[in-house]
């Protein structure tokens, strides 16, 4: 999962920062840092459910294509990382 956080993260435009993304997700009431963020995007922490839900809705992406169980492609459903505003 970590590694599709980073592309989401880097697909969208402007690209979002680790910081930005942090950010962001306290916003929504997670406490989460940077070191923390970097060990989830390269596989060194686990996601809780509440984490997972709040990443793709930051990123605006599916939660399945968080989990890469969809094409490489974000879902359909939802707006490609590259096209928020």
């Amino acid at each position: 999962m970590g590694s599709r956080v980073r592309k989401a993260r880097k697909m969208a435009s402007p690209e979002i920062t680790q910081l930005d993304l942090v950010a962001r997700l306290q916003s929504l009431g997670l406490s989460i840092d940077q070191s923390t963020l970097s060990k989830i995007e390269n596989g060194q922490r686990p996601v809780n459910d509440i984490e997972v839900a709040a990443l793709a809705k930051t990123l605006r992406v599916s939660v399945s294509w968080l989990f890469d169980e969809a094409s490489e492609s974000p879902s359909p459903n939802q707006p490609s990382p590259k096209k928020q505003a």
